[in-house]
């Protein structure tokens, strides 16, 4: 027994880190997921929009860049595919300049998943404008004076879901994603808290959570803030509209979340162990 406890406190750790590789990618390759457990603010969050009459108008700015994808990528595929299942209108803009490439990629989630929405009448991108907060301000007053065209330069005349848009005051729910400042927290104040007849959701870091904590619920209904509650979002979203779950990528969150737990109960484990091989072996290690 001796032996084998010394073996295990000579172990290479480049085991230790083939563990960790299989740990990790193993729930990736397979798409194995844990069952997670919805918590009250995810929940409030997925209300705000399946309890929404169909049709209605929702603003989705998403703040984001590539760095942030492989956290808030999944959440956002989340908002899109439940606002779309509920036949959501959907208005997309952006006030980070690297925003742009985010909403093509949701551009092309509803053009493969939900081929009847129509450019114009169902969803419209309506770009980046530079000003940042500037942005939110001027446009709670007068929107076509900063969104004359959408991203392809058409002017919002000719787009038949313009019609009528003077400002945000009249989108009922922002669904804003972001990944940093300005972002969630400037929506929250310059667009959602002056005006009683906007609400406002949002997703974000997990780092970023704590400083947006303080304006729920009365300022914003809720967030969802990192992978963890992003999969509990997916959870709830296939309950209800089981038929999402068979798309590709569309449990994305599910899946990077049993990734991370299976590594950490790893860890745990490999701690357990090391401490175990310690008190057995003396704290000896053979240095032949």
């Amino acid at each position: 027994m001796d032996k084998f406890w010394n073996s295990l406190a000579n172990l290479d750790r480049r085991w230790l880190f083939a563990l960790t590789f299989l740990a990790i990618s193993i729930p990736l390759l397979t798409g194995i997921v844990l069952p997670q457990k919805v918590t009250p603010m995810v929940e409030n969050v997925f209300n705000a929009i399946d309890e929404l009459p169909s049709g209605t108008k929702i603003l989705m700015p998403l703040d984001y860049d590539p760095s942030a994808e492989g956290e808030l990528q999944p959440m956002a595929d989340a908002f899109i595919r439940h606002a779309a299942q509920k036949k959501h209108k959907l208005y997309f803009l952006t006030i980070w300049p690297t925003g742009v490439a985010m909403i093509q990629r949701q551009v092309a989630t509803l053009k493969k998943e939900y081929p009847e929405y129509v450019y114009g009448e169902d969803y419209v991108n309506l770009g980046y404008r530079p000003g940042y907060e500037g942005v939110i301000k001027l446009i709670t007053s007068d929107l076509p004076k900063l969104y004359g065209s959408d991203q392809q330069g058409t002017p919002v005349a000719k787009i038949p879901m313009m019609a009528g848009i003077d400002s945000i005051k009249q989108f009922p729910l922002i669904v804003n994603v972001s990944a940093g400042d300005p972002g969630l927290k400037q929506w929250v104040q310059y667009a959602a808290t002056p005006f009683d007849s906007i609400e406002i959701v949002g997703g974000t870091t997990g780092v970023q959570a704590s400083t947006l904590y303080p304006y729920i619920p009365n300022q914003m209904i809720g967030m969802i803030a990192g992978i963890k509650p992003a999969a509990e979002y997916e959870k709830l979203m296939f309950e209800k509209y089981p038929e999402i779950e068979k798309r590709p990528n569309s449990n994305m969150a599910n899946v990077f979340m049993t990734s991370q737990e299976v590594a950490h109960f790893m860890l745990i484990a490999i701690i357990i162990l090391g401490n175990v091989v310690m008190w057995q072996t003396g704290g000896r290690r053979d240095q032949s």
